[in-house]
């Protein structure tokens, strides 16, 4: 009971048809969404006048970034107690 179609000459049976596009349609996904992968945003650039400003201003940063992480963790300890 399957239809049969006539494709470059040949008869070719319904169900192979539909496993060629479901693989097509599967391969295609595949391909098309394994592109390179999005870098992380590392925020606008610093334009500093001098290195010691450049590296004052990042260690300002990290220490800011630490602080919000330490100000939890004291607020999670007064909790506590």
């Amino acid at each position: 009971m399957v239809q049969y179609y006539a494709i470059a000459g040949r008869q070719v049976g319904s169900h192979y048809l539909a496993m060629a596009v479901l693989g097509l349609m599967g391969g295609l996904t595949v391909a098309l969404t394994g592109g390179s992968k999005v870098e992380k945003a590392k925020g606008p650039p610093i334009n500093a006048q001098s290195p010691d400003e450049e590296s004052f201003i990042k260690d300002f940063l990290k220490q800011a970034e630490g602080g919000e992480k330490s100000i939890a963790e004291q607020a999670k300890a007064a909790a506590k107690h």
